[in-house]
């Protein structure tokens, strides 16, 4: 166990360290010389000199190779210094701090909900394979994977919010607000963990373990309870923390669409802004975030997989 900690640890920190290099060259890579945005965020409209470029470029540093300019940004961002936004001109770490506690709220309801409505669906489905039930649990989830955000959340938000008139349309003023587009987000995680929970319940049932409890005399709600519930949780533990990295910065419309101040709509603004230190810091953070979500999915799937007695991958 030590060893496979160190192995995900190592991993971890390569693959932030790999990104956070990717995140630091956008500037570069991207049309237009950056000291020259910086200026033209300052004083826009106003002719934009030689002499100021070369100014501003060794007061910044931007003059210094991109390697020792890259050890100097990682070592600020480590502590916890992302520079100031080009068009608030306030701290990239108090926005990217407020607008991730919105997303993680969102993200979290969202998979919480996936969870509540999947398990049992899956439940149900592996249970009677071949059913009515069964069919009509695969026709509806093979359904909500073709639907995508932008177009599910104007109909959610005509139906429950115009229509019926029981939501918010947009905003992020009350607990009610987070309704319609965490419903909007569960949907295709519903889907995928439906799926997941069905298959894991067809393979544990036919498993010899699960025969034998039977043989013994457990009840059918005994056996499931005891035995293909938890073997079923696993795949859905792997894909709850794919899902949950993803949501993270793949908010993005959603949040546009509900007027989120999360972080998907903070790095859209960023982006149509040319705000590049508020994207910075941004992507930086989601992604480190996101890796270390993953991380722990396979710490938990490696306990689960050896407490209810499957494969060790």
């Amino acid at each position: 166990m030590l060893h496979f900690a160190a192995k995900r640890t190592t991993t971890l920190v390569i693959a932030v360290v790999v990104a956070s290099f990717a995140v630091f060259l956008v500037p570069y890579l991207t049309p237009g010389d950056p000291v020259r945005k910086i200026i033209r965020s300052r004083v826009a409209g106003e002719v934009i000199d030689d002499s100021s470029v070369r100014q501003l470029s060794q007061s910044l540093g931007l003059d210094d190779p991109l390697l020792v300019q890259y050890i100097r940004w990682l070592r600020e961002l480590i502590s916890g210094n992302m520079g100031l936004s080009f068009g608030s001109r306030t701290p990239v770490a108090d926005q990217v701090i407020s607008a991730m506690g919105v997303t993680l709220s969102l993200v979290t309801a969202a998979l919480v909900l996936a969870v509540v409505v999947s398990l049992p669906l899956g439940v149900l489905s592996g249970l009677r394979p071949g059913s009515l039930t069964d069919r009509a649990v695969t026709t509806v989830t093979q359904a909500l994977i073709a639907v995508p955000e932008y177009w599910a959340a104007p109909l959610l938000v005509l139906v429950l919010a115009v229509k019926l008139t029981l939501l918010p349309t947009a905003g992020w003023t009350d607990p009610t607000s987070v309704v319609l587009p965490a419903l909007t987000l569960a949907l295709r995680p519903i889907a995928f963990f439906t799926s997941a929970v069905r298959t894991g319940v067809l393979d544990a049932a036919a498993a010899a373990h699960i025969q034998a409890a039977r043989a013994r005399g457990l009840s059918a709600r005994q056996t499931v309870m005891r035995h293909v519930l938890p073997n079923s949780l696993v795949p859905v533990s792997t894909l709850l923390a794919v899902w949950f990295a993803g949501l993270l910065g793949g908010s993005v419309i959603v949040e546009v669409i509900f007027a989120i101040p999360g972080m998907g709509k903070l790095l859209f603004d960023a982006v149509v802004n040319s705000d590049i230190p508020l994207a910075q810091g941004g992507v930086v953070v989601v992604v480190a975030l996101a890796v270390a979500v993953t991380t722990l999915a396979d710490f938990i799937h490696r306990f689960l997989t050896k407490t209810v007695g499957g494969p060790v991958a």
